[in-house]
């Protein structure tokens, strides 16, 4: 061969050279670009998979406390109609004291005598003044005493009745009953003084009435 053909055939080996070279060289780049592509697609499907498990395990977690939060109040609101609820006494208690009635005591016979006094003198439309003077009167006679006896002129009662029989006129009780004598001393002051004060204003010049 010439020089030429050599020089061609040289020339067409290196060309083939360098084509095969070269594509040998793309198809490496581009399986690196492949895998490039393929680990980044399987390092984002693998984020991706991972965000999504994060993603679950934060509503795992959230329902999670959800449920919590639910079985607290629950709860709570159990604990709380437990303690509105009524509570049942079942015991009984039994004593043997036996029940007392309320004690009044009651007012002396002075205190009530004069009470009945005062409420006849006030119907005879007698003013306050004329009772004051039946008190004095009757207290200086026998101090409110239904039983008192003046052993030397023999008058008794309350008013003093001489002889005391003469308040059987208002009734057949009159030596026990207080009430008996009063009704019999005020008509007696009445129909002889006119009134209480002028029975007691004869007393206070006579020391008698």
């Amino acid at each position: 061969m010439d020089s030429r053909s050599l020089l061609r055939n040289a020339v067409a080996a290196l060309i083939a050279a360098t084509v095969t070279g070269g594509g040998s060289g793309v198809a490496w780049a581009g399986e690196w670009t492949a895998l490039d592509q393929t680990g980044e697609t399987a390092q984002t499907g693998e984020t991706a998979q991972t965000g999504e498990t994060a993603q679950t395990g934060e509503t795992a977690q959230t329902g999670e406390t959800a449920q919590t939060g639910e079985t607290g109040q629950t709860g709570e609101a159990e604990r709380t109609a437990e303690s509105v609820r009524p509570v049942t006494h079942l015991g009984v208690w039994t004593t043997r004291a036996a029940a007392q009635p309320p004690r009044f005591r009651r007012a002396p016979a002075k205190i009530r005598s004069k009470a009945y006094a005062f409420r006849l003198v006030t119907r005879r439309t007698w003013s306050g003044q004329q009772f004051q003077c039946l008190d004095s009167l009757w207290t200086r006679e026998s101090n409110w005493d239904h039983r008192a006896y003046n052993q030397g002129s023999g008058a008794y009662g309350i008013p003093q009745a001489l002889p005391g029989h003469k308040m059987g006129y208002a009734g057949n009780d009159w030596r026990f009953n207080p009430q008996t004598q009063i009704r019999w001393g005020l008509r007696y002051i009445k129909g002889r003084y006119g009134s209480p004060c002028g029975a007691w204003g004869h007393f206070r010049s006579h020391n008698w009435y």
